[in-house]
């Protein structure tokens, strides 16, 4: 009988998606979960709302079963399981947003059961959290690469070595922030290719063309290329195959491509958002910039690839820190932890 369902009800992958995909491959062996709504790299196939609400009609021994959502849809779908339906369902929700929430998503969060914080900043926006426990990364999936610049020449995107910042194409993630710090880098950093990996939506297809052409304009479409969206089981061999990852937003609620990074043996350059600064571990795996500042962008990206033996040393470190204290096993036992309260207080109000 199962006693865990996650829900992805987005149909694109995002980072929420990724940090979701992360923690279930951790749980698969200690939970009969099941996975509601979208496919997830690695997870099991997933089931419809309609099977998921069957299978929560029984708890079998235990006094409810486990919803574990991420996202304003997916806790209106689980409300509705437990108030309309009255099925015995206890729901968690992960919230990572380090800003004030509208009123719907609040009266959601309202809701919950319990909220587990990505970070004691995101804590301070949300109410009933029960514990801060940051998000993870695989680090069994983002490995280092034996020998980067054979992994990087195997990709195709020619030069010797190879930079990217990684993410949906929009003013919020700082994309045109990451070309105009390319355009100033490049020219200085013989040999290095600049990847835009990511897609842009609708609203934002003339942000990309104008960023297309200011790379033409500047003979640099050989060097800034815009390969789109890559699928999620492609990321980790490209990844691992960067010398430096670039990330630039001007928002960001966590944020985990840095920690993918580190997980790879890559540095970063970022400016000040999300938990970047906790992943640098002060400067020894990333360096933090200041918001829109691209000509300091470019600065501390050429200062850490003109010396090989920093580069080393901030390769070393960011893999080490990502294990030791991001790993997702970290954040599935943080989880668990949540869970089993609940599930203390459901038996108590049973009994």
């Amino acid at each position: 009988m199962p006693d865990l369902f996650v829900t992805n009800m987005n149909p694109r992958f995002t980072g929420v998606s990724a940090t979701a995909a992360n923690v279930i491959r951790q749980q698969i062996g200690s939970h009969d979960l099941r996975l509601v709504g979208h496919p997830l790299p690695g997870c099991p196939a997933p089931i419809a709302v309609n099977e998921a609400r069957r299978m929560s009609r029984d708890p079998g021994r235990a006094p409810c079963v486990l919803w574990h959502v991420r996202r304003n849809p997916e806790m209106r779908v689980a409300i509705w399981t437990r108030d309309v339906l009255r099925l015995p369902v206890r729901i968690v929700f992960t919230s990572a947003a380090q800003r004030r929430h509208s009123a719907y998503p609040r009266w959601l969060i309202s809701r919950m059961d319990a909220v587990i914080a990505t970070t004691d900043k995101a804590a301070e926006y949300v109410p009933n959290v029960r514990a801060v426990v940051p998000h993870g990364v695989d680090t069994d999936l983002f490995t280092p690469a034996e020998d980067r610049a054979a992994a990087w020449a195997a990709l195709g995107y020619g030069g010797s070595m190879g930079l990217a910042t990684v993410g949906r194409i929009r003013p919020e993630k700082g994309t045109d922030l990451f070309v105009e710090a390319m355009l100033r880098l490049l020219p200085d950093l013989e040999g290095a290719t600049a990847l835009i990996l990511g897609r842009a939506a609708r609203e934002h297809q003339s942000f990309l063309r104008d960023l297309k052409d200011k790379v033409a304009a500047a003979g640099m479409a050989g060097r800034i290329l815009f390969p789109g969206e890559v699928p999620a089981t492609e990321l980790p061999a490209i990844m691992r195959s960067l010398s430096l990852i670039i990330q630039l937003p001007r928002y960001e609620g966590y944020g985990m491509v840095p920690l993918e990074a580190m997980a790879s043996a890559v540095p970063f350059v970022a400016s000040d958002a999300g938990y970047y600064r906790s992943f640098s571990k002060e400067g020894r795996c990333g360096t933090i910039v200041p918001q829109g500042t691209p000509q300091d962008v470019a600065g501390a990206a050429l200062g850490i690839l003109r010396s090989p033996d920093r580069h080393l040393e901030m390769a070393r470190t960011a893999r080490e820190t990502a294990t030791a204290s991001f790993s997702a096993r970290s954040e599935a036992d943080g989880i668990e932890e949540v869970y089993r309260a609940v599930l203390n207080e459901a038996s108590a109000g049973k009994s």
